[in-house]
């Protein structure tokens, strides 16, 4: 138990480093990684949602990913696997997608936001921690996806193979690519030391199965913190980052691409909390799941693209706060769209999370 906690605040200190070497050089402020807003940057250079601000491929996702497989290669670790209800991850990992986009970040992003000073995270913090509590009401009861079952190589390989792809042809033919010209998409570090950076945070969060929803999950259902301390380490670090560098600003308006309608970052991260026990990880482990073979959580993570595709089609992801011309606080939010979208995922969360109890529980 010494050893793996040693591993993962390790791992927990390096993702905190990255993260804000990663801002310094250019990615958004209080984003050094956020894997749904990365997720959605590359929907939209794909051309799967048209919000011009928010475009541009990311490294840091694909890193994650072939950092993950990599790692797992280099300790006979990668298993190909899937079979484990796959559509019903994929509408799962969108509705994740929605909460997460709501709040305008996914957990990690959360704990970075927290060590920048944003005190609308300790809000989403809250609800995360409700939507985790709910889900471990399910888990004892005996909820259950199904089993996985082994699988060929080229099923596990699926999202690496995507992403390795991906890397080639952004490199080769970036033409064919939406890229942001202003707004958070424009901001981001040099590709190819965000690109590295992000081979050595995924294979240490491999190595060490870094999981905020784990943590949280596994301290209040089995009284282990050693997950959670690595996610208190990225915290330490990045509150230490930011007030070295001047980057920490204590309060709730006016944060960095924030809103402070408290309900809606509460319910949109006790959205992505819930459904992220439920589908057994949080958005990060799904991306490092997937690189190591887990084709269930390739199609939960092809389920957060759709989701953040459809969040800004639709109207439904989070507005920042915003000074009008009399330089007066507008508090950003989420559309009507937007609410309803929220509401309507946490009643398919309890939905699926009814109908996969065993029978005896259901009724």
């Amino acid at each position: 138990m010494k050893k793996e906690t040693v591993i993962v605040v390790s791992a927990g200190a390096a993702v905190g480093l990255a993260a804000i070497f990663l801002m310094l050089l250019g990615n958004p402020a209080n984003m050094g990684f956020c894997i749904a807003c990365f997720l959605r940057d590359i929907a939209g250079a794909c051309g799967l949602h048209n919000a011009a601000k928010v475009q541009y491929v990311r490294p840091e996702i694909i890193g994650l990913v072939l950092g993950a497989l990599a790692m797992s290669l280099a300790t006979r670790e990668f298993r190909a696997r899937a079979g484990s209800a796959p559509a019903v991850r994929f509408v799962l990992g969108g509705f994740v997608m929605i909460g997460a986009l709501a709040f305008l970040g996914c957990p990690l992003r959360m704990v970075l936001r927290l060590g920048g000073g944003d005190l609308n995270a300790l809000v989403g913090l809250i609800g995360f921690t409700i939507g985790i509590c709910i889900g471990i009401v399910f888990l004892k009861k005996g909820f259950t996806l199904g089993r996985s079952y082994e699988a060929k190589a080229v099923e596990g390989g699926v999202l690496p193979i995507v992403m390795a792809v991906l890397l080639i042809l952004v490199l080769a033919v970036p033409a064919l690519f939406n890229f942001s010209e202003e707004g958070p998409g424009s901001k981001h570090a040099p590709f190819f030391i965000a690109l590295v950076l992000a081979l050595i945070v995924g294979a240490l969060a491999q190595k060490s199965r870094l999981c905020m929803v784990g943590g949280i999950r596994d301290a209040i259902m089995l009284k282990d913190v050693h997950l959670l301390i690595g996610f208190i380490a990225i915290f330490v670090v990045v509150l230490i980052g930011n007030l070295i560098t001047d980057n920490f600003h204590l309060g709730f308006a006016m944060q960095p691409i924030a809103h402070s309608s408290h309900l809606w970052n509460l319910l949109g991260m006790m959205l992505t909390g819930w459904g992220s026990v439920l589908l057994g990880g949080c958005p990060l482990r799904q991306l490092i799941l997937a690189g190591t073979g887990n084709g269930d959580s390739a199609v939960t993570v092809f389920g957060m693209i759709v989701g953040a595709a459809m969040a800004h089609n639709f109207g439904l992801a989070g507005n920042a706060d915003s000074l009008n011309d009399a330089k007066e606080l507008v508090v950003g939010g989420i559309s009507t769209y937007g609410k309803v979208a929220v509401v309507l995922g946490l009643i398919v969360m309890l939905v699926v999370g009814l109908m996969n109890l065993p029978k005896e529980e259901a009724t």
